[in-house]
């Protein structure tokens, strides 16, 4: 399956990999499992990059719509669980 991640053209190549980083770890929680301080550094580094809520809410549509995974369930899981593996 082919998947074109939603990126802003505004972004320079660091940052690109950090956010296609963690849409990796998403993918990677939703197929059999990722380390939770893995997912959760991606996430922060993705936060980092995507500051405003609402842009953050329009890249998360779009990537869930291309992989069917939910990147805010993902989230939740990951910041609510203990568990050293986050596993959806």
């Amino acid at each position: 399956m082919q998947i074109n991640y939603p990126i802003n053209p505004d972004w320079t190549t660091d940052e690109l990999i950090e956010v296609v980083e963690f849409y990796n770890q998403v993918a990677l929680a939703n197929e059999g499992g990722v380390d939770r301080e893995s997912f959760l550094d991606a996430y922060r580094s993705f936060k980092q990059i995507v500051t405003s809520k609402s842009e953050e809410k329009q890249l998360s549509a779009v990537h869930d719509e291309q992989t069917g995974y939910s990147t805010y369930r993902t989230v939740q899981a990951a910041l609510k669980s203990n568990a050293k593996i986050i596993k959806l």
